[in-house]
């Protein structure tokens, strides 16, 4: 069973790798029209109601991470029970139900965001044993405990597309998905 996970594990990041080498940028980052921020209420990171706009740090397209780069709003959220919506992307998925991991993304890259993700555009869900979902379109809410890996989802080699060493730092152990 260990084999399988992590035989499942390398290819979800094979997938997310080819994804995000092969997704072609609408517009240059500096010709993107701007996107209104809206972090939660301190009353909502309370309750755990967090949004990809929470997870936002500094960080350039296709550079290479560093732990320094995460804000203490975004680390102060490693380990918290939160909930989430966003679109599971299909892309990461080898089938349409009970599903075990994905990939939740902040759009389903048909607004304004476009094509061209940043790394804290996407969360890693990984449900807890026993417990899966289906997919569907429509965006969801996964709860779940969030974590910080900044090891765990590198791309091989450490490089990947335009120099990005990872493909997401971000997950969350998945309770539900509605």
């Amino acid at each position: 069973m260990t084999f399988l996970l992590a035989r499942h594990r390398q290819a979800v990041a094979l997938l997310m790798f080819v994804f995000l080498s092969s997704m072609a940028t609408a517009q240059e980052e500096e010709t993107r029209k701007p996107v209104e921020i809206r972090k939660s209420s301190e009353a909502s990171i309370a309750k755990g109601d967090i949004t990809f706009d929470d997870l936002q740090f500094e960080i350039t397209k296709d550079a290479s991470f560093e732990k320094g780069m995460l804000s203490k709003d975004v680390k102060r959220l490693d380990g918290l029970k939160v909930k989430l919506r966003g679109y599971i992307l299909p892309s990461t998925l080898f089938k349409e139900t009970d599903i075990e991991q994905f990939v939740l993304v902040r759009d389903n890259q048909e607004c304004c965001f476009g094509p061209g993700a940043a790394l804290f555009d996407c969360v890693i869900i990984e449900m807890l044993p026993g417990r899966t979902t289906d997919f569907v379109t429509r965006p969801v809410t996964v709860t779940g405990k969030f974590k910080i890996e900044t090891e765990k989802y590198k791309y091989p080699g450490g490089k990947g597309p335009g120099g990005a060493s990872h493909f997401a730092i971000f997950k969350i152990a998945g309770e539900s998905v509605k």
